[in-house]
């Protein structure tokens, strides 16, 4: 958790935009490229891990060569007459692997997921078989997108 302590050096900013750049970069070429030697680098890093501000490595992965290709993000509204509803639904919609990622929202719909799959076939199946039997979940609106113009994670670091 951020506190007032947490101001970030140039230095520190540059470490972030560097590492969501490449996340495999190693300690000396990292070094290299902020103005440091690698212990105060490795050190900088560590603390930036221990702040929060880095919260886990990963791997991007091309979705096409592992047949998920298929992005399409879903609409859903909820039955809110129970008030467990909201917990019901998390829970199920964490242990489905196709979900990428999922948002209450506000406005006309409680909830926007991101689904990745193979094809429009399989999209049906998921949400025939998953998505619309999972607890409380009332109606849907799908969109699928028909190509992918900006995909990432970064975050702008000013």
């Amino acid at each position: 958790m951020k506190t007032s302590k947490d101001t970030l050096s140039n230095i520190d900013k540059n470490i972030l935009r560097i590492l969501q750049d490449d996340g495999r970069i190693t300690y000396a070429e990292l070094a290299r490229r902020v103005g440091l030697t690698t212990t105060p680098c490795i050190e900088r890093v560590r603390r930036l891990e221990r702040n929060g501000y880095i919260k886990h490595y990963s791997t991007v992965v091309d979705a096409e060569q592992l047949d998920a290709g298929l992005i399409v993000f879903v609409q859903l509204r909820l039955d809110r007459t129970s008030k467990d509803t909201f917990a019901m639904f998390k829970e199920a919609v964490l242990e489905l692997p196709e979900v990428q990622e999922c948002y209450l929202v506000s406005g006309s719909f409680d909830y926007l997921i991101k689904a990745r799959l193979a094809d429009m076939a399989q999209y049906r199946l998921f949400l025939e078989e998953s998505l619309l039997s999972v607890p409380a979940v009332q109606e849907s609106t799908s969109i699928v997108v028909m190509e992918a113009i900006k995909e990432t994670l970064a975050i702008p670091i000013t």
